[in-house]
């Protein structure tokens, strides 16, 4: 054998190795890989080296540079590769122990470049044991004993140092994996379980104690200590509960006791003096706690501060001067306190130095103006003529406008609120566009100092000192004054406009188009906010814009985009018509909601097989007022329909949109019109993007590119919301159901969790799956651990519902889940009470057996409508429920009935497994809590405890950020949990099974 490597591969070291290589021809032709490796070491020459008597043979994948016949061998140094690809060979896994044993003794000769890495990681590891810096923990679950690193400076540098050194070789089974993930799974695990290992063969076992002692052996001390020195590393659950925490806290005080680091605080200039740069220096533990360095050198200070606080310092600094050079100028003194810097060499330290000594650790405290946009713009926008509107009062797109602007200061005066802004004068004007000629970004501006960008600002002085304006079209201006990324150099702080202008951007649902009350033809009475709704799309509607009504779910958002079109028939001419797309299942709805409320609207649904094409569709469509159809026929007609005169097209349930890039998003947006509107109670479900997507149909380019989007409102805090607020807000319309300055009479709606218990059944299939997927996840690749992990999800939350969910077998579901006993239980009671309920299902196949089931068991109608449902037979069960007497159960798929439909008949709703999307849950939830709506509602959502229900479910509830009810990626994140955290998910908890 020629060469020996290793790869750390979870918590084994995985050894191969090369015998002498066969001759090969370059660029021959072979099977596709991977293939075996060529040359590779058998099982059996691998046994040959010290301390692999034991190990298990295993194959592997890797990734090596060579050509379609062979790899290059390893010790061929001066060959360049030609490609990489994959191959198999056979190896021999090692655990932790016989990792540390095997790196001790394999003769120098024979490693390869992953070897010796990993000799010098288990190296670093038994430096750390024998200089005491370990610390005991408890990980994973069922909870084990383990020695693990203890945080210490040297120990950091040392960890970098060999992160940095990684060879490739070590990599070879994870390509394509980034360099944090190869750190962590090549450096961070190994060395962890490496000190682990040599921890527990140092260690000394406690002596054996005397009977009579006994007693001793059973407090969590005891436990523990024996855990970290024998062979059996468990604990029990006792001695977990009455640990973690007081482990926990040691090693975070370790992290930071007695300890102080390097400080620096930039300082403006007093009186014409120089930039200085100040030496603090603070604790690790409580970074409030501060000192200069100059009182420490004086021998002032804090008995907080460590004894060696002065070389320290000095250290720091030499290490800091490394990445800002000027600092060894301040090195050369023997008792350093500040730097001194010029105007320029200040500019640089804030926009250069600051970021790097960040980033490489150091703490740096710049004045409160840095980041910050001192200097902005006002807007003012005036029509260039007047000119014929094709509304009342309003203004085209294409119509030009003048455009003005002034320069502003923000904040300034005494009593200036946060705010406040004030132009700048001449003379000021005249001095920032020489400073910024020069590229000075540090500038003084009435005795303050601030920040700009000199190209910026060169930019929006060329701007202001035009005379005369400029012309614009109306959108553009609508672009610049609400701020589009790329319109304007710095940011519009004020906006002047008169007329139906100013009032769109005097805060869009704020402004007070001219009411239209109930129109003349509409059966039924607008509520105060949604005929303020109604005038509002017609307010940008004669403006030519488009716009985004986002109401709550049951606010009606349909009844006020049907009384927009009635009051548009009282025109003369009316406008053209109006193409309504929304799901399948909604299509009867909006006919039964238009021959309701607005009987004298000319209505065809386009829908089917049988539907009208080519000339037969033109003459229909001519004589219609509103045409409605899905987002599959536009998807699959959108050429066609592309050609009629649409004056408006409208999208409902428009998160149908949010992905911009889908065939569905295109088609629709292919479609020609004066104005588009958008209808949607979720415009936000995952991400700001779906916003800018939605927003991007109803006034396609206004907000500019997804990418500018996402550029312009992503902070380093997160997304900047007031800035997607003043962006979009003049165009979205938003009420609440919970606001009840909007809505008084709509009751109450009561959310509640209902805990479930497994039974003895449940909980064993449970821990069989949890168990297989611990065994698949260690020999698992990266790319099949996530499919692994969502699988594993789906086969638990099967087995929380019912085990003959999870089994398919057919069998008898009485008396074998305790989530069934409960939801019966549940039911029983409305039953009894006379009520109705709505119960949500995602698994369509258990909706088929719960049916009959509850139908037998409950004695009442049980209806179940399910994707596969036909159109006629959905609108036939909603009017059935909504009519029939007496209590009821409709069973639905969540994916199918989780919109659009109105069942307020029911004031019960059960989600009887839990969708981790809270905004799709809650768009179920509406079907009964809307307008219409007469009792309190109870929302009852079940969860198994202990199970992994309730730990993704605490989990949600700590990633919702972005909208009310807003989750990062579905269930994709759960994929990018690390092991141990995926075993804590899943594990069962004791409190799980009844009983």
């Amino acid at each position: 054998m020629r060469v020996v490597h290793g790869v750390w591969i979870g918590d084994a070291l995985a050894v191969w190795g090369e015998s002498d290589a066969p001759a090969r021809e370059d660029g021959g032709d072979g099977p596709p890989p991977p293939r075996p490796h060529p040359f590779a070491a058998s099982p059996a020459e691998l046994r040959t080296l010290p301390g692999t008597g034991d190990a298990r043979t295993l194959d592997l994948e890797l990734t090596l540079p060579g050509d379609t016949g062979a790899p290059f061998p390893s010790t061929a140094s001066d060959e360049e590769p030609a490609a990489f690809h994959p191959w198999r060979v056979p190896a021999l896994r090692l655990s932790p122990a016989g990792a540390d044993a095997f790196l001790a003794a394999v003769p120098t000769a024979l490693t390869g470049p992953s070897l010796v890495h990993l000799a010098a990681v288990r190296d670093f590891a038994e430096q750390l044991v024998t200089s005491g810096c370990v610390l005991p923990d408890l990980v994973g679950s069922p909870p084990r004993a383990r020695w693990r690193p203890a945080p210490t400076d040297w120990a950091e540098e040392h960890l970098s140092a060999l992160t940095a050194a990684l060879p490739a070789s070590s990599r070879a089974h994870m390509p394509g994996e980034s360099a944090d993930r190869a750190a962590r799974s090549c450096v961070l695990a190994p060395l962890e379980l490496l000190t682990d290992a040599v921890a527990r063969r140092l260690a000394v076992r406690p002596r054996r104690r005397a009977p009579e002692h006994d007693e001793d052996r059973a407090t969590p001390g005891r436990r523990l200590a024996a855990a970290l020195t024998g062979d059996h590393p468990g604990v029990d659950a006792d001695t977990a509960d009455r640990l973690r925490g007081p482990l926990r806290d040691w090693r975070s005080r370790l992290r930071g006791a007695g300890r102080a680091t390097l400080l620096l605080v930039l300082r403006e200039p007093e009186r014409g003096g120089p930039w200085t740069v100040e030496f603090w220096v603070r604790s690790v533990s409580d970074p409030g706690l501060r000192l200069p360095l100059e009182q420490v050198w004086l021998g002032e200070g804090a008995a907080w501060l460590p004894a060696d606080v002065g070389a320290t310092a000095l250290s720091d600094l030499a290490r800091a001067a490394r990445h800002y050079p000027r600092l060894r100028r301040a090195l050369r003194d023997l008792a350093p306190a500040r730097l001194m810097l010029t105007t320029e060499d200040a500019q640089e330290f804030v926009s250069g130095a600051a970021p790097r000594l960040t980033a490489a650790g150091f703490a740096v405290v710049l004045p409160e103006w840095s980041g910050r946009r001192e200097l902005g713009l006002r807007v003012t926008v005036e029509e260039a003529k007047p000119q014929r509107r094709r509304g009342k009062g309003g203004v085209s797109p294409s119509d030009l406008v003048n455009v003005s602007f002034e320069a502003l200061l923000r904040g300034t005066g005494a009593d200036a609120g946060a705010e406040a802004a004030d132009p700048l004068s001449d003379d000021e004007l005249a001095e920032l566009a020489e400073l910024a000629r020069l590229k000075r970004s540090l500038v003084r501006v009435r005795g303050r100092w601030l920040e700009m960008d000199p190209d910026r600002v060169t930019a929006a002085l060329d701007l202001v000192t035009r005379r005369g304006g400029h012309r614009m079209r109306t959108d553009e201006a609508l672009r610049t004054a609400i701020g589009v990324a790329g319109t304007a150099p710095l940011p519009v702080g004020d906006v002047v406009a008169d007329g139906p202008l100013g009032a769109l951007l005097d805060g869009g649902a704020k402004a007070q188009p001219r009411p239209m009350g109930t129109p003349t033809g509409f059966e039924g009475t607008l509520r105060p906010y949604q005929d303020r709704g109604s005038a509002w799309l017609r307010f940008l509607g004669e403006l030519g814009l488009g716009a985004v009504l986002a109401d709550d779910m049951g606010l009606g958002k349909t009844v006020q985009l049907l009384a927009l079109l009635t009051d548009e028939r009282l025109r003369d001419p009316a406008p053209g018509p109006t193409l309504l797309v929304c799901p399948v299942s909604l299509v009867g709805n909006w006919r039964r909601e238009a021959e309701r409320f607005a009987p004298a609207l000319r209505v065809h649904v386009h829908h089917g097989p049988d539907r009208p094409t080519g000339n037969a569709l033109a003459r229909l469509v001519g004589g219609c007022d509103l045409v409605v159809t899905t987002y599959g026929v536009v998807t699959r007609d959108s050429d066609e329909l592309a050609g009629m005169p649409w004056h408006r097209i409208v999208c409902d349930e428009a998160q149908a949109l949010k992905n911009h890039g889908t065939r569905q998003a295109v088609a629709v947006r292919s479609l020609p019109s004066a104005t588009r509107i958008a209808l949607t109670g979720t415009p936000v479900e995952n991400n700001l993007g779906e916003l800018w997507s939605i927003m991007d149909f109803a006034n396609p380019g206004l907000l500019g590119t997804a990418a500018a989007f996402e550029q312009a409102v992503t902070g380093e805090d997160g997304p900047d919301t007031g800035l997607v607020r003043r962006m979009t807000g003049p165009f979205v319309l938003r009420r609440l159901k919970t606001d009840r300055s909007i809505i008084a009479d709509l009751p109450e709606k009561m959310e509640m969790r209902t805990w479930c218990t497994l039974t003895p059944e449940q909980a064993s299939l449970y821990k069989a799956v949890v168990d297989e997927m611990a065994e698949r996840m260690a020999e698992a690749t990266e790319k099949e651990r996530k499919g692994l992990v969502l699988a594993t999800m789906s086969r638990l939350k099967q087995i929380c519902n019912h085990p003959a969910q999870f089994l398919g077998d057919g069998s008898a579901l009485a008396g074998r889940s305790g989530k069934l006993d409960r939801l019966e239980a549940i039911l029983g009671e409305a039953v009894a009470e006379g009520d109705k309920a709505l119960c949500f299902t995602q698994y369509a196949r258990f909706g088929d057996r719960l049916e009959p089931y509850l139908r037998s068991r409950l004695g009442v109608p049980v209806l179940w409508l399910h994707g596969g449902t036909p159109r006629a037979a959905r609108e036939e069960m909603t009017r059935r429920f909504q009519s029939m007497e007496g209590p009821a159960v409709f069973l639905l798929s969540l994916k199918a009935a989780g919109t659009g439909l109105n069942l307020t008949a029911a004031n019960h709703v059960v989600h009887v497994d839990r969708w981790w999307n809270p905004a799709v849950e809650n768009q179920a939830t509406d079907r009964a809590f809307r307008i219409g709506q007469r009792r309190d509602v109870q929302v009852r959502k079940m969860v198994c405890v202990g199970t992994v229900e309730e730990r993704v479910d605490e989990m949600i509830e700590r990633k919702s950020a972005l909208a009310d009810s807003a989750v990062a990626t579905g269930e994709q994140w759960l994929a990018s949990l690390s092991v141990e955290d995926l075993r804590e998910v899943v594990r069962l908890g004791p409190e799980a099974v009844a009983g």
